[in-house]
């Protein structure tokens, strides 16, 4: 299951549940994007959170993992790069199924090399409440005809959830429990994930007042001159 995971929440852990169980996958494996390159709208969340994030919220399900064969690796989070490096690991004659949300399936031509990639794995399409199926369709039908992709639509139970929904509410002040596990919950608080930066006091202090409007070293008053740095010994030196 490919993703931001900026933060993983209940959503996601149900159509994973779900795919798990209606297409028999022995496991179901969790891969955090290092640099997604279709995200460049934003600013993504350090990937040393949202692997951890995931980490905490699969941790009960025998059949969940995570691998950081995206994050681990330079250069943009490509899903063909991340199903070679796959098979090389767990063998090429496993059956691979790539479950991704049906919004992102909407756009699996604007991959890199969407061909190659589509006779490399099956594709399982989750939808959320209000996706319009009819479009979903009509993509899974185009990928079938012309690619012989095995596109999978899955319909979750009606969870209405989002990663940017979560983000928005954490930076408004408002409660994300029930929608993300605890130990999400607890890990966003401690860490200060989604909150609006809060100005340090030396960056809300007033100028001093002098020429320029500051203080060099020879103009400030004697209590106020710096002293100097002690020297660091060799061994400290980085």
């Amino acid at each position: 299951m490919g993703g931001t995971f900026d933060p993983i929440h209940y959503g996601h852990l149900v159509a994973a549940e779900e795919a798990r169980h209606d297409f028999q996958l022995d496991l179901v494996l969790f891969v955090p994007s290092g640099q997604p390159p279709h995200k460049t709208d934003r600013a993504i969340t350090a990937a040393k959170h949202r692997y951890l994030m995931t980490v905490l919220a699969t941790l009960t399900n025998p059949h969940f993992a995570v691998s950081r064969v995206d994050i681990d690796r330079p250069g943009p989070s490509y899903t063909i790069d991340t199903i070679e490096l796959l098979r090389q690991q767990y063998g090429p004659d496993e059956e691979y199924f790539f479950i991704s949300g049906a919004d992102a399936i909407l756009e699996l031509l604007t991959w890199k090399e969407p061909e190659r990639l589509l006779g490399l794995c099956e594709f399982i399409a989750a939808t959320r409440p209000g996706f319009p199926l009819t479009a979903l369709s009509e993509t899974v039908g185009q990928l079938g005809e012309q690619y012989g992709a095995r596109v999978h639509v899955l319909t979750v139970p009606a969870l209405a959830i989002s990663s940017t929904d979560v983000r928005q509410r954490v930076a408004s002040g408002r409660p994300i429990r029930y929608l993300v596990p605890e130990t999400v919950l607890y890990y966003i608080e401690k860490n200060g994930l989604y909150r609006p930066r809060v100005p340090s006091p030396a960056e809300e202090a007033p100028p001093l007042e002098g020429r320029g409007d500051e203080f060099t070293a020879d103009e400030a008053p004697a209590d106020e001159v710096p002293a100097p740095a002690p020297s660091a010994a060799r061994g400290d030196a980085p």
